[in-house]
């Protein structure tokens, strides 16, 4: 029988945590924008979902520390680019503190203006709805206005690596 006054939780330290949420396995994503001037940037990410079908909403957590946080504002718009397991490089690359991330990678503006990167398993363009502060991320809520998919095999984080699924 539970008992009716259960001990308070002890917080998890910040390793504690980070251990407990590598276990969890995810996609990878790229998600990219441009800035006031035009120029692209990015960044590597892999808390990104959907939100809701109707309308057609998602979201990513960016460090509010992240040098690319200050070109997103609401109203603007960024793209989503879902990772194929032979992107490891652009994975690594966006998510390294360098200039040219974009230097080398093939990309095109989405019909959004957001840069779409060639090769990826799918791409959500979407325009920022709200951006909302949670300890040190900020939740980046998007409305979706275009989404497009191909084939191939995700790019997978687990156990603080890269990962591929298992062929079956």
């Amino acid at each position: 029988m539970p008992s009716p006054n259960p001990r308070p939780c002890e917080t998890p330290t910040r390793s504690e945590f980070r251990v407990a949420c590598s276990r969890f396995a995810t996609g990878v994503a790229i998600v990219s924008l441009r800035a006031a001037d035009g120029s692209p940037h990015g960044l590597t990410v892999n808390s990104f979902t959907s939100v809701s079908c109707h309308p057609p909403l998602i979201l990513v957590c960016i460090d509010a520390r992240c040098t690319v946080l200050p070109h997103f504002r609401v109203g603007g718009c960024f793209a989503v680019n879902v990772l194929s397991e032979h992107q490891r490089d652009y994975s690594v690359r966006f998510s390294e503190c360098m200039d040219a991330r974009f230097e080398g990678v093939r990309w095109e503006p989405g019909a959004t203006g957001a840069p779409l990167i060639h090769g990826c398993l799918a791409w959500l363009e979407a325009r920022v709805e709200r951006m909302i502060e949670a300890g040190d991320h900020i939740i980046v809520l998007g409305a979706v206005e275009r989404a497009e998919a191909f084939e191939g095999r995700p790019l997978v984080y687990h156990n603080s690596r890269y990962s591929g699924l298992l062929r079956l």
